[in-house]
């Protein structure tokens, strides 16, 4: 049948996911760090998302489309509420930029304690980060251990301040992040890489792999690796 639905520029999108958030009957996911329509059939076509897409990526079409299944979309709704949910979503499935607001000026900071977050983007697990994603256009990629932010104090004004921050174990985490890694460098214009590892000898595992990804990957891409001390120093 012939009907009014949604439809998403995926050039437009910013994979800030709240399309996804919005659309209660879960036509929408977020797909490879872009949000997709994943099923005409549970869109009703009244556009819940459209105000909430900050690029305007998601417009009305008319087109030929399934039916809306109202009588599926309930049931799925109802059984979603006998799941268990994960205390903020799965960040694999949510993968989002983050817009920051200006860093207040000294005098209206209330305290010592108000440090802005730099962080630029979600998920930063290299085993949950998407591939491709918006942001990894024209990005400069922090690759670093995750103890690294505990050992130093500075971390986010020093490291991820500008950059797209990635972070792992390679002691706990299962298998390689050299494959991963090397794809990412492959398929989006990335600028530059710093790693941050720790002194510890487990570390090395995270800048082999980032080692081995800008060998493999087909490009020429600056780069540079940064030790860190257990006294949270940089060694070199």
């Amino acid at each position: 049948m012939i009907r009014k639905i949604i439809q998403i520029d995926a050039g437009a999108c910013n994979g800030c996911g709240l399309c996804a958030e919005a659309c209660h009957e879960g036509a929408i996911g977020m797909v490879d760090g872009k949000a997709t329509l994943l099923r005409d059939d549970y869109c009703d076509g009244l556009g819940d998302c459209l105000p909430v897409c900050p690029t305007g990526a998601i417009t009305f079409v008319e087109r030929e489309a399934l039916p809306y299944n109202e009588a599926e979309v309930k049931q799925n709704t109802e059984h979603k509420k006998t799941l268990e949910p994960l205390p903020c979503g799965c960040p694999g499935s949510n993968a989002r930029a983050l817009v920051r607001e200006p860093a207040p000026t000294a005098e209206a900071r209330p305290s010592d304690h108000s440090a802005t977050s730099q962080l630029n983007q979600w998920p930063v697990q290299i085993k949950l980060v998407p591939i491709r994603a918006p942001y990894f256009d024209g990005a400069k990629l922090l690759v670093a251990a995750d103890c690294a932010a505990y050992a130093y104090a500075g971390f986010h004004e020093d490291f991820i301040k500008g950059k797209i921050a990635l972070i792992g174990c390679p002691k706990l985490d299962e298998g390689d992040y050299a494959e991963k890694l090397t794809e990412l460098l492959r398929q989006n214009n990335i600028k530059s890489v710093t790693v941050v590892r720790m002194e510890v000898p487990c570390c090395g595992g995270i800048e082999h792999a980032a080692m081995r990804a800008l060998q493999n990957c087909g490009k020429m891409i600056p780069w540079q690796v940064v030790t860190l001390s257990v006294r949270g120093t940089v060694i070199d």
